[in-house]
């Protein structure tokens, strides 16, 4: 019976995130609801404690967010940006491929997909539209690269899965880059058939631009050196981490304040505006992508309390393909479903993929197709908030985004699934 009205919970759980009611909320709600269930409550307030312990996660991830909002003050993401552009321009055919990873780039720098649709959106959409790509074609292509931010060791994904694992979020992105690179090229590959099948049909029309829509200052020139610092933190934890140049090897919390300092001296910002917005920036991080990570454990504690979790692990420990299927369709649904793919993976990392030893898989590779299957599965979304400011850039539905992006999307999750758990 238990198990019964603890099914119930999650299932209003689940239906409360379509709605899209506070992620946060729903979260601590239902994990509260399950461990009343169990005649637990405590156990919320235990994991609520245990988490504003979690001081690496803590660090690492406020001090990227931090640094991200430096990069936005300084305007450096925008020279990036016009690189890109120049680059793009010339890329003919490849246009779609060549704005899809541009994107998987700036969000590289910039770990939040809403805003890095909204700063690459704005420009990339109208170029893809002038290039005569298909106007729900091109918002997808921003979409289908909007998972890039978990090439950043700094990004909540990677911190989480390499703090399971017991390795550091470099290890993560080391293991990672190649299953994520393929797949959004893989994504585009088809985006590109799906465009040429657009014209075939007829189905595609002119869409009428604003005028300028697209285009950067006249009088802008893109700065090489201003271009690479958003990127800078990665460059360095990687040349550090990989013993290429051993005196960078550091934490990521240091990389990034050395990026704030470097965007700061280039830009000549001034220094209590930069120290400002870099605080700031933290201060978000805890509200909202921290504030979702503990959500999320107390649900989880919520699930173990009621022995969801026990049974779920029992059963899966029979059958590690349960196990693979279930961390590339749950976490997918789930991000489809909600237009989140943060609350989805986190769970489903701190609930399963911890125990991905006693399923016969490492941790590591388990939490990593989850994090894909969450951020590919908010890629095709309609109700995701990037999705809506790609559409509403492109003038069409997010609906319609959604239904051509469809196809590419879940080939992106088959050619994931196929690196990790097959190769």
């Amino acid at each position: 019976m238990t198990m019964l009205l603890a099914a119930v919970i999650v299932a209003v759980m689940v239906w409360a995130l379509i709605k899209k009611y506070e992620t946060r909320m729903v979260l601590i709600a239902g994990g509260l609801a399950l461990a009343c269930l169990a005649a637990d409550p405590l156990e919320p307030l235990k994991a609520f404690s245990a988490s504003m312990k979690q001081s690496k996660i803590f660090e690492v991830i406020i001090s990227c967010m931090g640094f991200a909002a430096v990069i936005k003050l300084t305007g450096c993401h925008t020279h990036l940006i016009a690189i890109f552009v120049k680059l793009l321009k010339k890329a003919g055919p490849f246009v779609i491929i060549g704005a899809a990873l541009a994107t998987m780039v700036v969000n590289s720098a910039i770990p939040s997909a809403a805003g890095t649709s909204a700063a690459v959106g704005t420009i990339l959409i109208p170029l893809l539209i002038a290039a005569r790509v298909p106007a729900p074609i091109a918002a997808a292509t921003i979409m289908a690269g909007l998972y890039g931010g978990n090439l950043n060791p700094g990004h909540v994904h990677p911190t989480i899965v390499a703090e399971l694992a017991g390795k550091t979020g470099v290890d993560f992105v080391s293991l990672v880059y190649f299953p994520l690179i393929s797949s959004v090229v893989v994504a585009s590959c088809v985006l590109i058939v799906l465009s040429y099948y657009m014209k075939k049909k007829g189905l595609y029309q002119e869409t009428a631009l604003e005028e300028g829509a697209g285009e950067l200052p006249k009088d802008f020139k893109p700065n090489l050196f201003l271009a690479v610092i958003p990127l800078l933190p990665l460059i360095i934890l990687l040349l550090g981490n990989f013993g290429y140049v051993k005196f960078l090897k550091m934490p990521v919390s240091h990389a990034m304040i050395i990026g704030a300092v470097i965007a700061m001296i280039a830009t000549r910002t001034g220094p209590g505006s930069i120290t400002k917005t870099f605080f700031k920036g933290m201060g978000d991080a805890f509200g909202s992508i921290f504030g979702i990570i503990i959500a999320a454990n107390i649900f989880v504690a919520g699930l173990k309390s009621c022995g969801i979790i026990k049974a779920l692990i029992d059963y899966m420990s029979g059958s590690p393909m349960i196990a693979k299927a279930a961390s590339v369709v749950g976490p997918f649904f789930v991000a489809v479903l909600s237009g989140s793919g943060e609350a989805a993976s986190i769970a489903f990392n701190n609930a399963v993929s911890a125990h991905a030893t006693q399923f016969g898989l490492e941790i590591m590779n388990m939490g990593a197709m989850t994090v894909l299957s969450g951020g590919i599965g908010r890629s095709l979304s309609p109700v995701a908030g990037a999705m809506i400011i790609c559409a509403g850039i492109a003038k069409v539905s997010p609906m319609t985004v959604s239904r051509w992006i469809s196809i590419p999307m879940l080939c992106a999750l088959a050619t994931a699934t196929f690196i990790l758990y097959v190769l």
